[in-house]
Parts: C-alpha cells; sequence; structure tokens
C-alpha cells in the first residue's frame, strides 16, 4: 500500500485542527519536533486503498516566519526541514467567512510551484451569514483547486477525501511571486470581487457593535462588566448542581458504610476516597460555568477585540495586546496559555508572558478559593444586587490581574532590550455561540477534570490517607491519632517554617501533595481532617476549617494561592518551552517569594486587626 503524505496548513483559527481531527479520528500521534519545542501532531487514514499520513502543522500567516511556529510551517512547506516529513501535496485550510485574510497566505503557498489544495472550511457558517462564494470561479482564480469542508460535520470532509483519492491537485502556475510583486493585497481584492458576494448587513452590524464595544472608554466599561458578570455567575448559578453532587457522594459513602464492617478498608473508602476526591468533585459546576462564559466569547469573535482594548494598558506593563490570548487561556490551565505564547513573535515578550503566566487565577485554584470563601466570607447581598462571596472572588482574580500587570512592569524595566510595538490582530465577524460547540468544549474540559480526579488526584489522595492513617499510635499515646502518623510528623517537621504566615501543620501537610496539582490540597484537607476530627462528609469541611482556623488564617491562604507556583507541571512547561533552567529557576523563586511575602503580610495584618 502506497503513502500519501498531506500537510495542513492554515492561517490561526481556520479550522484545521477540527479538519485534523476529522479525518483521523482517533489515530494520531502528538510529540515534539526533534530539536525544538513545537508540537507536532501527526495522524493517518486509509483512502481508496491508500495510506494518508497527514501532518497538521502550527498555524502560520506567513512564510516569512517571525515565531517557532512558523518557522516549522515554513521549512516543511518548502520542503528544506529536517524533520522526515516531506509532503505530497498542500492543504491550505482557509476560513470562507473571512477570506479577506486568508488568501494572500494562499498565494504565498502557491508561489511554491508545490502541489496543493484549497480546503474552504466553514462553509456552513458563510451561508447562515448570508456569504455567497462561487468555488469554481475561485479555484480558477487561485489557479488550484478549491473544495467545500465543514470540519464540525460528520461528513465534512467528503469533497476532500473525493480530491485527493482522484488526485485532482497538481503543480500549480506559478503567476504571483510574494518577493517580486508587494500588492499581495490588491489581488485578494480582486478574487474577492469576482467570487465571493458578501452580505452589507454583516459588515454594517459589525461596524456598529463595534463603534460601541471598541470605544476607548465603553469598550473598557462593558469587557469589565462581562467579566464580573462571569465571577458573580461562579457563585449564583453553581449551587443548586454543587448541592446535588455533594447529597450523592454522601449517599454513597452512606451506602457503602451500611454494607462493609469497620476497618482500614472501610476507611481508606470514607476518609480517603469519599471524603478526599467528592470534595474536588463538588467544584466541577464552577469550573464548568467559567469556562462556559470564556468558550462563548471566543465563539462570538469578542475575545480578539478584547486583546485590542487591553493592548495599550498591556503595553504600559511590559506586554502586548498579543499576550492576552495565551494568558487567558491559562485561566483554564497555565501549561496551554505557556504554550500558546509560541505565537508572540518578540522573544522578550514571549518571555515575560511565560514568566507571569503561572500568576493568572486557573481553574485549579478555584476549589481552594471556594471551599475557603464558602467558610469564612458569609452569603449576604451587597446593595441589594451582589453576592459578597462573589465579590471575595472576584477581588482575588483581579488581584491575579494586578499582579500579572506589576511583575510584567518591573520586568521590563529590569529589561536592557526594550521590543517594538506592533499589534496585528483578526477581527473576525460576530456570529452567535454555537450550542453544539459550546457542548462539546465543556464535555472536553469535564473530561479533562475528571480524568485529573481518577489519576493523579486520586492517587495522592489514598497516599495521603495512608500517611495520615499509619502508623498507628501505641497504646497510651494520649494526643490525636495523626500526630503519630507519618502525616503528623511530617507536617509538624515543617510547620515552624510556616508558622510567621498563619499556617498550621495540616496546611502545610496538604500543600505537599498539592505541588503535583493544586485541587490535591482541598482533597487533602479533607482527608486530614476527616481522620483528625473523626467527621465524615465532605459537606462538613468547610465548618470544619471555620471552626479551627482563624480569619487571618484563611485570607493567609488564599493569598499564597494567588502567587504560589502549585503545580509541577506548569513548572517542567516553562523549562521545556524557554529551554533554560535559569528562567525555570527564575519563576520558581520569584513566584514563592511573592507567596510568602504577602501571605505575611496579610496574615500578620489581619491577626492584628483581629
Amino acid at each position: 500500500m502506497n503513502t500519501l503524505n498531506v500537510a495542513l496548513v492554515g492561517n490561526p483559527n481556520c479550522g484545521k485542527t477540527a479538519l485534523f481531527n476529522l479525518l483521523t479520528g482517533s489515530r494520531q500521534k502528538v510529540a515534539n519536533y526533534a530539536g525544538v519545542t513545537v508540537e507536532r501532531k501527526e495522524g493517518q487514514f486509509v483512502l481508496d486503498q491508500r495510506q494518508v499520513r497527514i501532518l497538521d502543522l502550527p498555524g502560520a500567516y506567513s512564510l516569512n516566519a517571525a515565531s517557532p511556529d512558523e518557522q516549522i510551517t515554513r521549512d516543511i512547506c518548502m520542503g528544506t526541514s529536517h524533520f522526515g516529513f516531506h509532503p505530497d501535496v498542500l492543504v491550505c485550510v482557509v476560513d470562507a467567512t473571512n477570506l479577506r485574510l486568508h488568501l494572500r497566505f494562499v498565494l504565498e503557498l502557491k508561489a511554491l510551484g508545490k502541489p496543493m489544495l484549497v480546503a474552504l472550511n466553514m462553509m456552513d457558517a458563510a451561508e447562515k451569514r448570508g456569504i455567497t462564494i462561487d468555488v469554481p470561479a475561485l479555484a480558477s482564480a487561485l489557479g488550484v483547486p478549491v473544495v467545500p469542508t465543514v470540519a464540525v460535520a460528520s461528513h465534512g470532509a467528503d469533497a476532500l477525501k473525493a480530491a485527493l483519492a482522484g488526485d485532482t491537485f497538481g503543480l500549480p502556475p506559478v503567476e504571483w511571486n510574494s518577493a517580486s510583486d508587494g500588492d499581495s493585497h490588491q489581488q485578494v481584492r480582486r478574487i474577492l470581487a469576482d467570487c465571493v458576494s458578501m452580505p452589507r448587513v454583516t459588515s454594517q452590524t459589525d461596524d456598529r457593535l463595534d463603534r460601541w464595544l471598541l470605544h476607548p472608554v465603553l469598550g473598557p466599561i462593558v469587557l469589565f462588566t462581562l467579566l464580573f458578570f462571569m465571577f458573580q455567575a461562579v457563585y449564583a448559578w453553581a449551587g443548586p448542581f454543587q448541592d446535588g453532587i455533594s447529597s450523592i457522594v454522601a449517599w454513597m459513602s452512606g451506602a457503602v458504610g451500611n454494607l462493609m464492617p469497620p476497618g482500614i478498608l472501610l476507611s481508606l473508602i470514607q476518609d480517603g476516597i469519599f471524603a478526599g476526591l467528592g470534595t474536588v468533585l463538588e467544584f466541577l459546576p464552577q469550573i464548568l460555568i467559567l469556562f462556559a462564559f470564556i468558550l462563548a466569547l471566543e465563539e462570538t469573535g469578542y475575545l480578539p477585540r478584547a486583546a485590542f482594548l487591553l493592548d495599550r494598558v498591556m503595553f504600559l506593563s511590559g506586554l502586548t495586546g498579543r499576550s492576552f490570548i495565551p494568558l487567558l487561556s491559562s485561566y483554564a490551565c497555565a501549561i496551554p496559555g505557556i504554550m500558546a505564547t509560541r505565537s508572540i513573535q518578540d522573544p522578550r515578550d514571549r518571555l515575560a508572558t511565560i514568566m507571569v503566566a503561572p500568576l493568572t487565577t486557573c481553574s485549579a485554584r478555584l476549589p481552594v478559593y471556594t471551599l475557603l470563601i464558602g467558610a469564612f466570607i458569609p452569603e449576604t447581598e451587597v446593595a441589594g444586587l451582589f453576592n459578597l462571596q462573589g465579590l471575595v472572588l472576584f477581588a482575588l482574580y483581579l488581584f491575579g490581574i494586578i499582579s500579572v500587570f506589576a511583575v510584567a512592569w518591573v520586568m521590563k524595566m529590569l529589561s536592557l532590550r526594550k521590543s517594538d510595538h506592533a499589534l496585528l490582530l483578526e477581527l473576525p465577524s460576530y456570529r452567535m455561540p454555537n450550542l453544539r460547540d459550546l457542548a462539546i468544549g465543556l464535555w472536553d474540559r469535564m473530561r479533562i477534570f475528571l480524568r485529573r480526579v481518577g489519576g493523579i488526584i486520586l492517587s495522592l489522595t489514598v497516599l495521603l490517607w495512608f500517611l495520615s492513617s499509619f502508623p498507628s499510635p501505641p497504646e497510651g499515646f494520649t494526643g490525636p491519632a495523626i500526630d503519630y502518623s507519618f502525616a503528623g510528623r511530617i507536617g509538624h517537621a515543617l510547620a515552624p517554617l510556616f508558622a510567621p504566615i498563619g499556617f498550621n501543620w495540616q496546611i502545610v501537610l496538604a500543600l505537599i501533595p498539592g505541588m503535583a496539582a493544586r485541587e490535591v490540597a482541598v482533597s487533602g484537607l479533607a482527608t486530614v481532617y476527616a481522620v483528625s476530627s473523626d467527621e465524615a462528609g465532605i459537606s462538613q469541611l468547610g465548618s470544619i476549617l471555620a471552626s479551627q482556623w482563624s480569619l487571618a488564617t484563611a485570607l493567609s491562604v488564599l493569598t499564597w494561592y494567588v502567587f504560589a507556583p502549585q503545580c509541577i507541571s506548569t513548572i517542567a512547561t516553562i523549562k521545556r518551552e524557554t529551554n533554560s533552567w535559569k528562567h525555570t529557576g527564575f519563576a520558581v523563586f520569584y513566584l514563592f517569594g511573592l507567596a510568602y511575602l504577602f501571605a505575611f503580610l496579610v496574615y500578620q495584618t489581619a491577626a492584628a486587626l483581629a
């Protein structure tokens, strides 16, 4: 069986990866290109007794590479790479709703003189907006085959498969040269005028909305209001779902208790697994609500505009609007956020964004925040409109944002090399969020969360239960049983180091496994306190903490989590992306240093005022 090597190439946000997933399904593998940190995504499928090997290249705007991602794409498209993949055909994926931006890259690829075809993606979205594209005329104007695709539909790639199976591609005539013809925009305008009919109502609607949403005064107010409402909703809407999860877990724990005799195994299940994992599961609704807002803002086309609005502020702090998307991604998890900095062309801006990304309030911090806010902040209304707990959560997120800007500004002042300020962003048309896409995005986020719960969090919860339960105290031991355990000894040994910031030994112990995943700190507290207080049931953890911690301690823990890099995976990603132990060590040092300093100030101040 012969093999056809296909390279998928295109601008960012053209649906290229969705098309790759549709073609390959589960028959794909992800690794890094040899010698660089850029991700390599390769898959395969069989087409008419022919093996098709397909490579999803990093998104690029031009073959004039300005970032590591674009360098990889350029080298493979030009056939000059050393990565072991030499494409037989280039499939350039373009967004049918935004051809004005994407066609220039098509012309650049065509000038290479290599076999290629164009996948006109998102045709369903173009039709809904009233955009009419004469596909044969477009193919004639470009001089290469053009096939319509819909990457989110089950048969949306049939035309592309037929084109690949029939070898309906060849060497395009080289009629345009990017080196000699500087007016490529004029050629794109001619093609659009001949082949595309754009409804005037679409552009009029976009212009009217942009006049308000990009206004220098009203725009930031709208953005701030959206973010404020988002964090209010995290608390206001999640309550019933959390109560339902709590009730189910408590019922399951009680049912197991009725079926099993008392002993070590029952303690493991109730005090270890249910008390630990159940506490983390309660925060799933809040995480999903947060992601629903982020995905909806992305679907509407608002996020690039938010980057534009924040560009001036971010530049004053040492960043640019290009840092906005990676930093926003870091609210989900700092790891993909740090990896998303590959699209930032300026090396200094990219490094600065990597260094401050861990300061963004990732979803793994949310369980800690909501647990302590629920335990120590009353659920009351402010001004008859706002939930006080939601206000405190918003304040913590705002504190993280301010920290990002402050640290970036300090780095800018210390840097000897200044970056040029140039922000070029694609502003897509506004559109209504697709409910199916939102559901897929939330389903993926839930699967990732549950995989963490069933994997590393479960393992560490069981380990912490073991450390808290063994060895058993000898007869005549007068203190709490947990003090004699491995966990008690470790916690008491480290407690003096954290005493100035108000941490007791139980908190210290929960921080240790929390280095693997921040959420584990919550399950760790549930496990430790369920053992030490003989209290079973995750719903009681908040009341236990409220009775045994001071408000100063709770505020200190919240402050610690604003800064501390409680995630080994994030640290490893910084090392991989910077390829520097120096930068990695600096990030760990300054983050832990800020965490200890501000926790100390908050605890000592709150304790003095109490």
